[in-house]
């Protein structure tokens, strides 16, 4: 992915909290080859220094069978939004859009310890939908294993990451302010989280 110096993001809780807040993102598999892609829910672990994707998808996509030793590539997208000319103070310029994405790169490896699976469902479960965890507890095992037989769970261990905050960070803090108060007149919700990403990234 192209990113400028000053586009990169280095701060490793904000990396985080970035994956874990875009927790549907596209795996891509095939890099060498005939592309495939699949949108997945995922959950975010730190293994020491080691950031672990885990994820999980049904059992007749085919996309998993081509797991082998291939690096895959992992899309993350936040918020992102058009931003007019008509928003700077220097009204010579062209329109843009403006973004927060995290590409992230590694090897999957596909857990088939049946207790593995189960843990990586709860896991999941528990982090988009808690209130619900107790009734995903008391499901007969019958039909757990019936579900686990149905999907492929496998994680990635994280080798790099690419990451891109496009946020007029070129333009300096005056342009800055100007789109992200021209972000929240909107009322978007996209639209207004790109407006708090750009002021937590203001230049001092």
């Amino acid at each position: 992915m192209y990113s400028p110096d000053y586009n990169r993001i280095e701060d490793r809780p904000e990396l985080l909290a970035f994956l874990r807040a875009n927790n549907f993102p596209t795996l891509v598999t095939g890099t060498g080859g005939v592309l495939h892609a699949s949108h997945l829910p995922v959950t975010i672990h730190e293994h020491g220094s080691q950031v672990v994707i885990d994820m999980h998808m049904a059992k007749n996509n085919p996309q998993w069978k081509e797991f082998f030793d291939d690096e895959v590539l992992v899309i993350f997208t936040g918020p992102h939004a058009y931003v007019s000319p008509r928003w700077y103070a220097d009204q010579e310029r062209v329109p843009t859009w403006n973004y927060a994405a995290v590409h992230a790169y590694g090897v999957p490896a596909i857990n088939a310890d049946r207790k593995a699976k189960a843990e990586s469902q709860r896991r999941l479960i528990e982090s988009l939908d808690p209130a619900w965890l107790p009734k995903h507890d008391a499901l007969s095992q019958k039909y757990v294993d019936m579900m686990l037989d149905g999907i492929v769970n496998f994680s990635i261990p994280v080798a790099r990451m690419e990451t891109r905050w496009k946020l007029s960070q070129n333009r300096g803090r005056q342009e800055m302010e100007l789109i992200a108060a021209a972000l929240e007149k909107s009322g978007d919700a996209g639209e207004l989280a790109l407006a708090q990403l750009t002021r937590r990234h203001f230049p001092t």
